[in-house]
Formats: C-alpha cells, structure tokens, sequence
C-alpha cells in the first residue's frame, strides 16, 4: 500500500446541497421492492443457474412476497430467452407480481428483449447506459449530448416495439448506469431526455445505481435528495435505488436514499451479485422491522429462504451474515449469556422486545433459543445455566451456577471445545451424582415435642455410602432436618444445611422434584448437592448424600481428612 495514497487515489466530491432534509426523516413504510436475483445475481455467480434452479429462486421469491421480480437478462442467451418465455407460457407469474427484464441500449438487443416478454399480462423494461466521464470519456468515446442522443433513439426504439403490443400493461425502467459516479447535472439530463423519449406521464421507473460505491452513504443520500426535488412534482416517477457493495455500505446507503425520498428498493437476497454483492435485501427489510414497521416480505422461516438460495447460488451465506447467519444469534461470552438470561427471565409475553445483544427475537424468524447461548471457554455461568434451564429445565441457585461453572471451565480447558447442552447436562449429572440413587428407603414418623413446644420427626434411613451399605437414625423439625441430624451422627460432625431450593420438572404423572442443598461439614467449605425423585422428601435427602459425596470426593468426612477436620466418617 502506498504511504500517501493521496498520489493516486481523490477523495469524491461532497454535494452542495442546501437545506437537505434527510438527516432528520424516519423511516415508517416499506419501499417497493424489486428482487435481481434471477438477473443482476445470477450473472455473479460461477455457475450461473439452470433453468430448474431459476423457477426454484422465483417461486420462492413470490412466497416471500415480491411484486416485482428481475428475472433475467433474455437477449443474453437462449437459456434466459426461454426462462422469460417459460413463466409467460406457463402462466406461472401470479397476477400481483410484476416482471422486469433488462436490456443494454443496443436496438438488436431490445428488439430481443421485448420479444421475450410477448403475451405478459403486465412488465417492466429496463434499458441502462452508462453516463460517467470515465465510461464516456474511456469506454464509449462519448461527449454528453452524443449519450443524450443514444438514450433518445433507444428508448424511442422500446416505445415503438412495446406499443405494438397493446395487450401487455408497460412500464419503462431507465437506469443512468454509472448514477453515483456521474455529475448530478448529466444524470437528470439523461433521466429527462428518457422521460421525454417515452413520453411524458407515462409510468417511468428512474433507477439509480451506485454501480460502484465511491463515497460514504450520507454522499449517496444528498445526490438521491437532489434528484428527487427534480422530479417531486411528476407521480408518474417512481426513484429507485440499485446499491452495491464495494464499500461494504450497502445497506447504509440504501436506507439513507429511502431517508432521501427514493421510492423502490432493488437488490438480492442476503446480498448476492458482482463483486462485493448487491444490496441485501433481507437486511434492509429485517432492520425495518426491528424498527416496528411492516416491511412486507416474510422471512418467518429464514432457515428455508437460506437453504433454497444457497441451492440455486451454489454460495454459502456467511455464518455471521446478519439476521441468518448461523452464529449471528449466538453468545459465547459470559457476560454477554449473563445479561441475556436476566432479561430473558425477566420478560413478560406481550413485552417491547428488550433483550440485550439480540436485536430481533429470533422465534420471529423460525429460529429457536437453542443457539442463542453457547459455550466454550469465553463462557461463563449465565451460559450454562441458561442452556441446562432453557433444554432440561434446571434452576439452578446462584451460588451452585457459580461452583458448577469452575467445573465446566476445567473441562473446557482440558478439552478447548464447545460444550453443547448435552454435553453439560451429562457433566451435570455426573459431578452431582444424579444417576446413583442414593437414599434405598426412608421412614419418617412422630416424635416427642422439643421443650420449645415445635413439632419434631423421627427419621431412619438406609443409603448407600462409598459402595457400603449404612443406616442413619435422626430427629428434627421436618424430614430434611431430621435427616441431616441423622447424618451428622453418622459423619460425627454437624452436617448444617446452609440453603435449600426445590422445584418441579416435567407435570402430571411424569413430574419429578429437584432438590438443590448447600451443605457444610463442621468447618469445610460449602458444598453443593443435587439430587432428583417423584418423592420431594427423597429428591432433598438424595441432594444431602450428593453434597456428601462430593465433600468426600473433595477430601473431606473421610478417614484421611485435611488435619484440621472437624469431623471423619463413621461407616455403620
């Protein structure tokens, strides 16, 4: 790269443009849509499509909503030709959608073109030629009234051919190709001595291209405002907008000539077309509707509109590429999964969609919560608790996210891959011993008051404990008391229930309880158990032997405990 690319590269001209009023427009209604997949991106692809994969992207383009749909470029070939006449002859075009096809400024061509599209009930033809200084100067060998000149003659030549059809309902499409490079003034010179060629108060779309992106979006936007106040008085002018990509701006500079008063919107689903692509039309149409307003297409099932233009294109769509991408609703970062579960555990059904990273709520475009939230090592707690809540219906304490998560995060270091949700359902269940079932039998029954006049329980229980079998006797206010009485006996140290939750999982005969206990050995740490039954005495008391097991596990109430413990198991 060159240290002063000033040498060899100028920056475009601003527009002088007194009074714009775009900067403070919003956006309230869609634009007329016009889909170019079946021409402007078909013509990028490597493999253009057959004429199988083209009636495949038209019909899905209809289901999606399209009026008005390019559908290709017939005096190019045979294959186009024939595409134009399939459609027309098969009565395959639904009588709201209208179809457009292109043609270059070259009589042979027109004539070609307007053959194809002999018998259609109504369509649009679209004539360009470039009107730059570069291509009039390089590549034509043009001075500007000698293009005048050639726009005249030749949409003169479609007049003539598309009159000799009365059946068909025309409208012309002119493009002054090159639009966003050329000066304002040739630009509406060409747009008028086209309307004047086709004959005034005729339905005329003027489109404006940015054929190649050459300046920042708020350009785009003041030439788009300055060509409208030309024609603000015509209703039979439609402005539309034809945007590329080289900038990587498209979007932007579509919204803001929408800002600007541009009338109709062309571009290709999720942005296929020359170069760096055309305009996504799914993006525009989607940030529409984030805005609240109607964009009039339906991607309710974005998955399927994805995998039928990856079929047709043979292309992939990036999976970062905004609203369909796969990973573009995915969090992998703690504090990103963190601030995503609180505001989804806080929203109410008939809510404003509030939820933080999630511009859209993806159910609205078929996609599930599933990959919203996935882990690997950037992951924290909020993470793995909302995929183990979201699929197996754990609500987990707080404190137990946290000691389960330092454990995810071992193996997420041993292992350095994603974690799926079965993946961590299956640590889960193994860490706290879900899939032993601890506590064999259990009787609770009466006992004597306390001198403080409370209710008490007698409990005995068999458990199995490190592989033998031992039977625990205690008292308390309740059975969970009663048996973490009986299992500081058996321990020799007081067993002390810091906190314990319960909860539902499932409903009616398949319902199931689970228990969650924060437990202490005399002076241990804190230690978390887990525990699940129909019986909820039985969940809570297989919790109290899991945390048991795990301060086991972890070198505690064993035989060879640290040498400060308070306590060492007694095995009956």
């Amino acid at each position: 790269m060159l240290k002063q690319p000033q040498t060899k590269y100028r920056a475009f001209p601003p527009v002088q443009l007194e009074g714009r009023r775009w900067p403070d427009a919003q956006l309230t209604k869609a634009p007329v849509w016009l889909s170019t997949d079946l021409r402007d991106g078909n013509q990028a692809l490597i493999e253009p499509m057959d004429a199988a994969r083209k009636l495949r992207m038209f019909d899905l383009l209809v289901q999606v909503g399209f009026k008005e749909i390019e559908v290709g470029f017939p005096a190019s070939s045979q294959t186009e030709f024939d595409f134009v006449r399939k459609l027309i002859e098969e009565g395959r075009i639904p009588d709201d959608v209208t179809i457009q096809v292109m043609t270059p400024a070259r009589e042979e061509l027109i004539e070609r073109t307007v053959q194809a599209l002999a018998g259609a009930r109504r369509a649009i033809v679209h004539v360009y030629n470039a009107v730059a200084p570069v291509w009039r100067r390089v590549v034509f060998g043009l001075e500007v009234p000698q293009v005048m000149e050639l726009i005249a003659r030749h949409v003169g030549q479609v007049r003539r051919l598309t009159d000799a059809q009365p059946q068909t309902e025309w409208i012309l499409q002119y493009s002054p190709e090159t639009f966003s490079l050329a000066e304002l003034e040739v630009s509406h010179q060409a747009c008028e001595t086209a309307i004047t060629a086709w004959g005034a108060g005729r339905p005329i779309i003027l489109n404006l291209p940015t054929t190649v992106e050459n300046a920042t979006p708020n350009v785009f936007a003041d030439q788009i405002e300055w060509m409208v106040r030309q024609f603000a008085d015509r209703p039979e002018v439609v402005l539309s907008v034809h945007p590329h990509n080289d900038r990587g701006t498209g979007v932007a500079a579509a919204e803001l000539a929408m800002m600007a008063g541009a009338h109709r919107v062309e571009g290709c689903l999720f942005g296929n077309g020359e170069r760096t692509g055309n305009l996504d039309l799914v993006n525009v149409a989607l940030n529409l509707y984030t805005q609240g307003v109607d964009p009039q297409l339906d991607f309710s099932d974005i998955d399927a509109v994805r995998r039928t233009v990856e079929h047709c294109n043979h292309l992939p769509v990036h999976p970062r590429h905004p609203y369909v991408g796969e990973l573009v609703y995915t969090s992998f970062s703690g504090s990103h999964q963190d601030a995503i579960k609180k505001a989804f555990a806080a929203r109410r059904e008939g809510d404003v969609w509030e939820i933080p990273y999630l511009p859209i709520d993806p159910k609205d475009l078929g996609r599930s919560y599933e990959a919203v939230i996935r882990v690997n090592s950037q992951s924290g707690k909020g993470g793995m608790s909302y995929l183990l809540e979201s699929e197996y219906g754990l609500a987990m304490p707080r404190r137990l996210q946290i000691e389960f998560s330092q454990v995810v995060q071992r193996v997420m270091d041993r292992d350095g891959k994603e974690l799926t949700a079965a993946d961590l359902w299956q640590l889960f269940r193994h860490e706290y011993g879900l899939d032993a079932r601890n506590v064999i039998q259990h009787r609770v029954w009466e006992a004597a008051a306390g001198d403080d006049g409370q209710r008490r329980v007698q409990l005995s229980a068999n458990i199995d404990w490190q592989g033998a079998p031992c039977t625990v006797q205690g008292q308390g206010n309740g059975p969970i008391d009663a048996f973490a009485s009986a299992l500081s006996a058996a321990v020799g140290c007081p067993v002390r229930v810091i906190d314990y939750q319960q909860h539902a999982i499932g409903e009616g005969a398949d319902a199931r309880a689970m228990a969650y206990v924060e437990l202490r050995l005399g002076d241990s740490p804190a230690f978390f158990g887990v525990g699940t039954d129909s019986d909820t005495s039985a969940a809570a008391m297989q919790a109290l032997i899991s945390g048991l097991h795990r301060a086991h596990a972890a070198g505690w109430a064993t035989e060879s405990a640290p040498e400060d413990a308070q306590c060492a198991v007694v095995v009956a």
